[in-house]
């Protein structure tokens, strides 16, 4: 089969670390807000294995930071999401669902409280910045908003807290779940949360200064072996099997948080202005159509590049999958999908016509188990 390349060009553009990931053997790239996100070194399930093992570092640079600063900044940013951010406190951090004014998704960031008029929203893949721009315009809100030049590394995995450690001092090992803080190595102060995009838990390190940033790769590469450290990237195995929801694949703008099981996310009850409440406020009372859920597939080959339909046994459509790997673990594709509400139901049966043949599967509950 003949290889393609990703051109490399001010539209997708390589991150500071993108020449040490090649370095180090980096099997494939896919982009992700316009710059080059690594897919694996090796294999996957070689990566899978090794991730809830020991520890990995990450160049996770895609995820880029939108800062809002000012008078309204708050404003801004409550505008922009369901969860109510009222109370949000200096140094942490906030996984939250960003909606339009019909209430669907537009992104699903985890938001940082810097200052109390200074606020980072880490982005998945979406346009973030014109939308907060967009809406900062039209309602004349005192603020400055601007793309960082923050780039973000992540050590993900059970051996991450003792690697850690050995960096940045024994004092990290008391940051909290989704805080975040400040520590020193060789002179300068990093941003680090306890956080990352994983279920294996880990730090994602925000970087500012690139010299910097080169010498604090090196250094955690050159004492890695201790931990068994390798370099990796998201696992999409994992993150499947663990729900973590990937924006633009598992759901996009035609889905509102109710149905991508955000609930929890969703605060309708308060007296906080954002846009979509009364969509939100409507699609709760009259209940969802459709939800995200687990599938498990009795195959092992998938390459998904579109929705592929799942119908059952008298060919009705019951809903469609959006993401799926073969499992290791499962023996088999796990995938998640957006099920019909009436088909919403653990080990309902389903079928799916994958590589021109139809094959049998099951809907099963998230995390996938």
């Amino acid at each position: 089969m003949k290889k393609f390349e990703i051109s490399k060009n001010r539209r997708v553009r390589v991150t500071p670390y993108t020449s040490r990931l090649e370095k180090y053997g980096v099997g494939g790239y896919t982009v992700y807000n316009h710059m080059l996100l690594p897919t694996h070194f090796k294999s996957l399930e070689e990566e899978y294995f090794h991730l809830k093992k020991d520890v990995q570092l990450w160049d996770v640079s895609v995820q880029k930071q939108i800062e809002v600063t000012g008078t309204d900044s708050y404003k801004l940013v409550q505008l922009m999401t369901c969860r109510d951010l009222s109370s949000a406190k200096i140094l942490k951090c906030y996984y939250v669902p960003l909606i339009d004014g019909n209430g669907n998704m537009i992104n699903d960031p985890l938001i940082l409280k810097v200052e109390d008029m200074k606020w980072r929203i880490c982005i998945a893949d979406s346009d973030v910045l014109l939308y907060a721009k967009g809406i900062a315009d039209s309602m004349k809100l005192r603020v400055k908003i601007h793309e960082t030049n923050i780039s973000t590394l992540a050590v993900q995995g059970p051996k991450s807290f003792e690697l850690m450690s050995k960096v940045f001092g024994e004092n990290i090992s008391k940051l909290k779940f989704f805080n975040f803080n400040y520590y020193k190595f060789g002179g300068v102060d990093f941003m680090i949360s306890k956080s990352g995009f994983s279920k294996q838990g880990g730090y994602e390190i925000y970087i500012q200064d690139t010299a910097s940033g080169h010498k604090l790769y090196d250094y955690i590469i050159k004492i890695g072996g201790e931990f068994n450290l390798k370099p990796g990237c998201p696992n999409a195995i994992e993150r499947i099997e663990g729900a973590l929801l990937s924006y633009g694949n598992d759901m996009d703008n035609n889905d509102n948080p109710f149905e991508c099981g955000l609930d929890k996310y969703i605060n309708l009850e308060s007296n906080i202005e954002f846009l979509g409440k009364k969509a939100l406020q409507k699609a709760k009372s009259e209940g969802i159509k459709r939800k995200l859920m687990g599938v498990k597939i009795n195959d092992k080959n998938i390459y998904l590049t579109k929705e592929e339909k799942l119908f059952d046994d008298k060919q009705k459509t019951i809903g469609f999958l959006r993401s799926a790997v073969y499992s290791p673990r499962f023996k088999m594709i796990v995938g998640i999908a957006m099920i019909n509400r009436d088909y919403c139901k653990v080990s309902q049966k389903f079928k799916i016509n994958l590589n021109n043949k139809i094959i049998s599967g099951s809907v099963c509950s998230l995390p996938i188990n």
